[in-house]
């Protein structure tokens, strides 16, 4: 299904190019040359970000740090099984999707903890990616509160994703 929706899309937007009377092939290069340089910008920020996470998880940082978190956890209803994808997420989506997938397999997609961590990966997101992303790509160079702001946001998911995983099953 998706091979015909692409081939649709591909065809639907040659058929608006040449009604607009647009050349595809200058076009489709200028958009594969923009693209290109964006990619080039935000490589390193995106080159640092999967580095770090995967020190983390080597150096044992991520399995300590979720010990410390255990107790709150467990205060607010989630389990601490849960912490290593609250403190992935917003550093590595990958990351995270390969933890909650060794999650839900392990424990079962109808687990209260798989639902949760499903629940979890499907509301946040994450937020150092999109942040070194957009204003790598903007030029911005001073956040603010930016970071804070977005972190603040992913806690509030986490939350909201344990109460409602407990109030819907």
């Amino acid at each position: 299904m998706s091979g015909g929706a692409i081939a649709l899309l591909i065809a639907f937007t040659s058929v608006y190019a040449l009604m607009r009377k647009t050349e595809l092939y200058p076009a489709l290069t200028d958009g594969i040359g923009a693209g290109l340089k964006t990619v080039l910008s935000i490589f390193p920020s995106l080159t640092a970000m999967i580095c770090a996470v995967y020190m983390l998880r080597a150096s044992g940082a991520l399995d300590a740090f979720s010990a410390l978190l255990s107790p709150l956890l467990s205060r607010l209803g989630i389990s601490p099984r849960l912490a290593p994808l609250m403190l992935i997420r917003p550093l590595s989506g990958s990351g995270a999707l390969a933890f909650g997938s060794e999650l839900i397999s392990s424990l079962g997609p109808d687990s209260f903890d798989g639902r949760t961590a499903a629940v979890m990966l499907a509301a946040s997101e994450t937020t150092f990616y999109v942040v070194s992303v957009y204003s790598s790509g903007a030029g911005v160079k001073r956040l603010g509160y930016a970071i804070p702001a977005a972190l603040t946001a992913d806690l509030v998911v986490y939350a909201a994703a344990g109460i409602t995983v407990k109030l819907l099953f």
